[in-house]
């Protein structure tokens, strides 16, 4: 299974990006799904997480403003991201734990710039 994390780019505050990560296998198949951030100097936060039965949970940092969603038959993983600030400048990753087995996959991160 590989994750292909895309979608960052630069962004003013208060602007929006949707980050994509398609996988390579069936995105039910996976048990949850999450979304990562890292900051230079920083380390790996969890942002978002997603679980196979459709429950969500996200950081305090990000309620409200973030929406992690799957599209099962694209086998696509989205995270929208509104009213950035310039705090949530990283670099975003994808990451799934299938279902059997537990194996961990990450995708290769995507960076997200916001300028104040």
């Amino acid at each position: 299974v590989q994750l292909q994390a895309s979608g960052g780019g630069l962004v003013q505050a208060g602007g929006s990006l949707r980050l994509s990560c398609a996988a390579s296998g069936r995105v039910f198949s996976f048990s949850v799904i999450r979304w990562y951030r890292q900051a230079p100097g920083k380390q790996r936060e969890l942002v978002a997480g997603i679980t196979s039965g459709g429950n969500t949970n996200y950081i305090e940092a990000v309620k409200g403003r973030f929406t992690i969603s799957t599209d099962n038959a694209k086998n696509m993983i989205y995270l929208q991201m509104n009213s950035l600030k310039p705090e949530d400048t990283a670099t975003y990753y994808c990451n799934a734990v299938k279902s059997l087995g537990f194996k961990v996959y990450w995708g290769q991160g995507t960076q997200v710039t916001v300028s104040s």
